[in-house]
């Protein structure tokens, strides 16, 4: 993945969305470098076996999500320096998950949750390009525990923790655990990884940052201003 302005957009529900899941390979086929164009190889991502690298775990917590749906506008993992904003993706004419435009901006999955509701919000981002490496190309890094928050357009913050980090050969991703609701509030996060194939200028495999969510700062409203009203002083209400 190499695979915000913001519309929301309607919510498809999890019916819509998570059917939607069972073409979503497409973050596999998204997975598309522009290295090959200029006869350079993109920057090397992750390299690993199809399954979970860390062997920590963390318990689920057993929180109920109080996030009201709100775009997502930032993302932040403190355990790898990361701080950008987000764009939101939806769906090409061919029914397969879009990917983002811009190497160095993940985007978010506007068809399904947004972070903190009930069920898997996704957000995806390059690992890198010809030019250097992605937005997601330190993903691979995390372990089980580490932070990951998501400010969202009406001042909420949604917190989560990581509980897994995964690679999975392209034909093996695992599209509805990505994105269908399990009953909980999850983030994924995800990227290319594995072996680039120079012939065709795919990453061989995906990987995903699993996260469960832990706590919400709410939004806050502005205090109100009152200005001054002296004698004689026209109100205007």
């Amino acid at each position: 993945m190499t695979p915000v302005a913001r519309s929301a957009g309607k919510t498809r529900g999890p019916r819509r969305w998570w059917v939607t899941a069972g073409v979503l390979s497409v973050v596999a086929a998204g997975c598309i470098t522009v290295g090959l164009s200029d006869h350079r190889h993109p920057l090397p991502g992750p390299v690993a076996a199809p399954h979970t690298l860390t062997t920590a775990t963390v318990p689920p917590v057993a929180v109920v999500p109080v996030v009201a749906r709100s775009t997502p506008v930032s993302l932040r993992v403190p355990a790898i320096a990361l701080s950008v904003p987000l764009s939101t993706l939806g769906l090409n004419p061919d029914g397969t998950v879009q990917v983002p435009t811009n190497d160095i901006e993940p985007g978010w999955f506007r068809l399904g949750p947004s972070p903190g509701q009930i069920g898997s919000a996704v957000i995806l981002g390059h690992v890198d390009s010809y030019q250097g490496p992605g937005v997601f190309f330190q993903l691979h890094a995390l372990l089980a525990g580490d932070q990951v928050q998501v400010s969202l357009a009406d001042g909420a913050v949604a917190n989560f923790v990581v509980t897994a980090v995964a690679v999975y050969a392209k034909a093996q991703f695992p599209a509805q655990q990505v994105y269908a609701s399990n009953g909980s509030s999850a983030l994924q996060l995800v990227t290319c990884g594995g072996s680039f194939d120079t012939q065709t200028g795919h990453y061989l495999s995906n990987l995903v940052v699993y996260t469960s969510f832990v706590s919400a700062t709410p939004a806050t409203a502005p205090a109100a201003v009152t200005a001054p009203v002296t004698a004689g002083t026209p109100v205007r209400i």
